[in-house]
């Protein structure tokens, strides 16, 4: 194993956590072999310098105040978080329908106007929009705008 591709790893698992797949992606340009490359990610883990559970349950705590749990799921798999890891993570974060109450009262701050008439429409379906596009799921997005906090 290259002792420079190793301080290379450790270099960059010292500024942030990393996915496997993601350091493995890094460093891949970087290391002489696939077997070496292979068995330097296998030491990290072993030494519990390189954790998906960890760098999961980060992610899911740093994003997690600002985005819905469909959002936060993706960008775990698109990183190459096995699925059973995404899904321990996310439970162990906030109630979805708190942290989206949070995020449409920082953007809004007050329910929309009635329905029935054309500029409540077009508010609230700009604010479902939003809460859509930062990964919250339907349910929860109409029980924000209904101002139903309680979970069932």
């Amino acid at each position: 194993m290259s002792d420079a591709l190793r301080e290379r790893a450790l270099r960059m698992l010292g500024r942030r956590d990393y996915a496997r797949q993601e350091l493995a992606h890094k460093l891949a340009v970087h290391a002489g072999s696939a077997a070496q490359l292979d068995a330097l990610l296998d030491d990290l883990g072993r030494s519990a310098l390189l954790s998906d559970e960890r760098y999961a349950a980060g992610r899911v705590h740093s994003r997690g105040a600002r985005i819905g749990d469909a959002k936060l799921a993706h960008e775990l798999r698109a990183k190459g978080v096995a699925a059973d890891l995404v899904k321990a993570a996310l439970a162990t974060g906030e109630d979805e329908l708190l942290r989206a109450r949070r995020v449409w009262e920082r953007k809004f701050s007050r329910q929309p106007a009635a329905v029935d008439d054309l500029e409540g429409t077009v508010a609230r379906n700009r604010q479902m929009r939003f809460l859509a596009g930062r990964g919250f799921s339907r349910e929860t997005i109409r029980r924000v705008l209904r101002g139903d906090l309680e979970n069932d």
